[in-house]
C-alpha cells in the first residue's frame, strides 16, 4: 500500500490525502486534517512550479514520522498572450484578494476588450515528492500540463464549473470549460 498526500489548488475542494494499492486499484481519500495536516498552505512565489512546490515542500515538511511515500501539489494558471501572461500565477487573485470568481473574467475581460489576440492557455504544474520513511531530501520532479484555447468576449455558462471556465474556449472544441 502507497501513501501519497495529494494537495490541489481548487478553491472548492478541501485538502486530501489519498491512500492506494496500485495492485488492487484501491483508493481511499481523507482530509488532510485526518493525519494532523493543518493551517495555512502559502501561494507566495512568482511562478506556477514555485507555487507547487511550495505547497509540496509546506506538506513534506509537517509528515516527518509518518508512513508517506510521497506529495503531489500543483498549481494551475490562466495565461493571456496579449496580457503577457497574465492572470498567471496570479489567476485566483487576478482581480484582488479577496475577489470572486465573476469579479476575476470582468477584470479580464475588460483588460481584452478591443484586442484581437484572445490567445489563451491554462496550464498546470505539478511537483512531486518522494521519499523513503524520514528522508530529509525527498526525489523532486516536476510535470506540467496545457491547454490551448481562447477567451470569448463573454460568458458562456450554464451555471457550473469554475474560474475562468465560462471564458475558456479549448482550441478544437465548441463549448467552454463550464
Amino acid at each position: 500500500v502507497m501513501f501519497y498526500i495529494v494537495v490541489f489548488s481548487c478553491p472548492l475542494c478541501p485538502l486530501y490525502a489519498a491512500r492506494f494499492n496500485p495492485y488492487g486499484a484501491q483508493c481511499h481519500a481523507f482530509a488532510l486534517a485526518e493525519v494532523g495536516l493543518s493551517g495555512d498552505i502559502p501561494e507566495t512565489a512568482d511562478t506556477l512550479q514555485g507555487n507547487a512546490q511550495q505547497k509540496a515542500d509546506w506538506v513534506w515538511e509537517r509528515i516527518s514520522g509518518m508512513q508517506i511515500d510521497g506529495v503531489f501539489a500543483d498549481d494551475t494558471g490562466l495565461e493571456v498572450e496579449a496580457l503577457g501572461g497574465a492572470p498567471g500565477v496570479y489567476s485566483a487573485r487576478y482581480a484582488g484578494e479577496h475577489c470572486s470568481f465573476d469579479d476575476n473574467i470582468d477584470k479580464l475581460l475588460g483588460a481584452l476588450n478591443g484586442k484581437h489576440n484572445r490567445r489563451a492557455d491554462f496550464r498546470t504544474v505539478i511537483c512531486l515528492m518522494e521519499g523513503s520513511l524520514g528522508s530529509r531530501q525527498p526525489k523532486v520532479s516536476f510535470f506540467e500540463g496545457r491547454v490551448d484555447g481562447e477567451i470569448l468576449t463573454e460568458r458562456h455558462s450554464n451555471g457550473e464549473g469554475f474560474g475562468y471556465d465560462p471564458v475558456f474556449l479549448p482550441d478544437g472544441h465548441d463549448q467552454t470549460f463550464e
